[in-house]
């Protein structure tokens, strides 16, 4: 199995934090979010390698962030050449070109680079492979209709199959939603270029290809109830970053 992390944002929501730093290297509790990450892929069993895909502008400061770390012979990053937001590829075309450049042809777990969690990842991937037969999404309960309409809004069926997804709903039917985190089996690793070629639009969010797929092959959603954070401002990015100052203190 490899893992990719999608890390090629410019988190503009997060300025003037993220004009000269990437919202991943940023610091929760006096470290990293991508740090924080790693620590959650090495208690997965059967990992190959790790891809960062990030931007242009940032490449850098993920070339001495990979440098000094304790996995950097895991690691390998994947520029996707952008320099702003106004040009970025968005993380759909940024997960196929990684998957192109790198010649994937296994298993491939994706989670997005600024994610906060704290559920146990081998637990989904276990989940996953036992639903082999489509690709798996984890999904969070958040409780607050008006913030779910920020999200990948989800309903999950009989066996745990997704029988509806929305992304960014103006009206959200619930407040389960999808939280960045994805596995896709290597046979199925074909549909996101195939849902590239079908659209023209739409190719930021990985809502939109992941509610693409549940329309015409299986997904399947796995819901974790352990603390979750979506960190997309500054007034957030400071409330979690005191909680877990003091849960660590």
């Amino acid at each position: 199995m490899e893992v990719l992390i999608l890390a090629a944002g410019y988190a503009v929501r997060l300025q003037p934090l993220t004009l000269d730093n990437p919202k991943p290297l940023l610091e929760i509790g006096g470290r990293k979010i991508a740090d924080r990450l790693l620590d959650k892929i090495a208690r997965i069993k059967g990992v190959s390698a790790v891809y960062v895909v990030v931007n242009n502008k940032f490449f850098e400061h993920f070339k001495r962030w990979a440098k000094d770390s304790p996995d950097k012979n895991k690691l390998s990053l994947i520029n996707d050449g952008t320099d702003s937001n106004e040009n970025r590829l968005g993380a759909i075309r940024d997960l196929e070109l990684s998957i192109r450049e790198k010649a994937t042809d296994d298993d491939l777990l994706v989670i997005a680079g600024d994610n906060l969690f704290e559920f146990d990842l081998a637990d989904f991937v276990r989940f996953a492979q036992s639903h082999s037969d489509g690709v798996s999404v984890a999904l969070h309960d958040i409780g607050d209709v008006e913030a779910a309409k920020r999200f990948g809004v989800v309903k999950v069926g009989a066996d745990d199959k997704v029988v509806e997804f929305e992304e960014k709903p103006l009206m959200p039917k619930s407040t389960l939603v999808s939280t960045g985190i994805y596995y896709f089996p290597k046979d199925k690793l074909s549909l996101i270029p195939k849902y590239v070629s079908v659209t023209d639009k739409k190719t930021d969010a990985p809502g939109y290809c992941i509610s693409w797929m549940s329309s015409v092959d299986n997904v399947y959603g796995f819901a974790f109830s352990e603390d979750w954070h979506d960190i997309g401002d500054m007034e957030t990015y400071r409330k979690v970053d005191e909680a877990y100052k003091q849960k660590e203190r």
